[in-house]
């Protein structure tokens, strides 16, 4: 226990929970999306539930550290490529993020009026349904942060403070976070462009072509940057009105 307090071991908790709250940017974003087509009431509830699946499935993973290194094993080979554990893993998940987000980009602009879709929809678990998606995603997001925080710290002990601050951070902002992306449909399309590319991102490391996530993070930013100032200028200007929120005013 007093290895944790050393020097050392309080700069890795640190640098590694700043880089936890980065890489976990991508997860809160796809929450507030996919619980944002819940009704206001279960929103919150949703959004806690799966920032909680999250924290708990990386803790899991941590403890598991011997399954999940030996997800390195090859499984079998397909064209020449040796596919593993890790990168079925990855490329589920990097499809799983493209193909829901294109599809949440054409329901925002191009589908149905919400309330006509959810009329036709059998009646279901809507709530169920949106913890299951947001499950299977935060299945793949913490995978990917635990091979991060492994290659950073060695001490398990450390990686579990880090972990549980980021989380804590992201459940603390994830409210701001949703409230804001649905107040602006512009950001709403830049975050779904945001999960297209950490898609492909995640489908190219299962090929074994490794991409910084930095680059895709200055993109973002620089978007982001764009469109603030997009706002700025046109502060008089009426705000572009996705399908959903056409619905709700109507």
């Amino acid at each position: 226990m007093e290895s944790f307090f050393t020097t050392a071991s309080l700069v890795s908790l640190f640098t590694l929970t700043i880089l936890e709250i980065v890489l976990g940017i991508d997860n809160i974003i796809f929450v507030s999306i996919i619980s944002g087509k819940l009704p206001v009431a279960q929103q919150s509830k949703a959004r806690n539930i799966g920032l909680a699946l999250a924290l708990a499935l990386r803790v899991a993973l941590l403890f598991a550290l011997s399954w999940v290194l030996g997800l390195d094993k090859a499984l079998f080979t397909l064209l020449g490529k040796e596919f593993t554990g890790k990168d079925l893993i990855l490329l589920g998940g990097g499809l799983f993020l493209i193909g829901k987000s294109v599809s949440e980009i054409h329901g925002k602009l191009e589908g149905e009026d919400e309330a006509e879709a959810q009329a036709k929809k059998p009646k279901t678990n809507a709530l169920a349904g949106v913890i299951v998606q947001i499950t299977l995603i935060n299945l793949v997001f913490s995978f990917d942060s635990i091979l991060t925080a492994i290659g950073l710290v060695k001490e398990v002990s450390v990686m579990i403070v880090a972990v549980v601050l980021s989380s804590i951070v992201m459940l603390v902002f994830a409210k701001s976070v949703n409230d804001f992306i649905n107040r602006h449909p512009t950001f709403k399309i830049l975050a779904l462009a945001f999960l297209i590319l950490i898609g492909f991102l995640l489908a190219a490391e299962a090929f074994d072509q490794h991409v910084d996530k930095g680059y895709i993070y200055f993109a973002m930013a620089f978007a982001v940057i764009i469109e603030i100032i997009n706002m700025q200028i046109r502060k008089k200007s009426q705000p572009v009105q996705l399908r959903n929120q056409q619905a709700k005013e109507l």
